[in-house]
């Protein structure tokens, strides 16, 4: 057999190792490209996903914000009743001491701060009541 034979036999062997392998490199490539796809969609539902909870903690942080300040106003307002209502039991407090006692004296003066509260708090028909 002659040399040139062997060598061409020996080529066409490469050859087709080589074209097997472009087959395979093809396919994985292929493959590749398929799932850059699905990842380009995966990146987009995300993308959305990441808009969608962002809208919603700005919405969070409003509501948040007003829960706050309806918070704020009602401990306000708890604290000044609270305060009214300590007022007024002192006040009911000393009466039903004078009316133990039998005895009609004169109600000790709360203080300027106390009684400015308790004019300011109290409605006009318990004001005369001291």
């Amino acid at each position: 057999m002659p040399i040139s034979l062997i060598v061409e036999i020996l080529l066409s062997l490469l050859l087709l190792a080589t074209l097997g392998y472009c087959a395979l490199l093809e396919r994985r490539l292929s493959a590749l490209r398929s799932g850059q796809d699905g990842l380009k969609e995966t990146i987009g539902e995300l993308n959305g996903a990441i808009a969608n909870a962002g809208s919603s903690m700005r919405l969070l942080k409003a509501a948040a914000a007003g829960a706050s300040e309806t918070l704020d106003e009602r401990l306000v307002r708890a604290r000044s009743l609270a305060d009214e209502l300590s007022l007024l039991m002192v006040s009911g407090e000393r009466i039903a001491d004078r009316i133990d006692r039998g005895t009609p004296k004169a109600a000790p003066v709360l203080p300027a701060v106390l009684a400015a509260r308790l004019e300011s708090r109290t409605p006009q028909a318990l004001r005369n009541v001291r």
